[in-house]
């Protein structure tokens, strides 16, 4: 009972590609790659460092800027 050989994973193989079907296995694959890439992506925007050169004064959103602040078309939408 050691390990696999060749054979026995070719059979398991076989088995996976009939009950799923070739296309549903390509999307899976095409769908894990995609998750992979955009991982990989996503890591990479955080260690680099923003290059956007904003006023000292400005505020990246309005609405954090005060507290205050009312928004006159949310009171509308409702």
């Amino acid at each position: 009972m050691g390990s696999f050989s060749i054979w026995h994973w070719l059979i398991v193989l076989l088995i996976v590609v009939m009950v799923f079907g070739t296309k549903k296995l390509r999307n899976m694959g095409s769908d894990l790659g995609g998750a992979v890439k955009g991982f990989k992506d996503g890591m990479k925007d955080g260690s680099v460092p923003p290059t956007e050169d904003k006023p000292a004064g400005q505020v990246a959103n309005a609405a954090v800027a005060d507290k205050n602040t009312i928004d006159v078309e949310a009171k509308t939408k409702s």
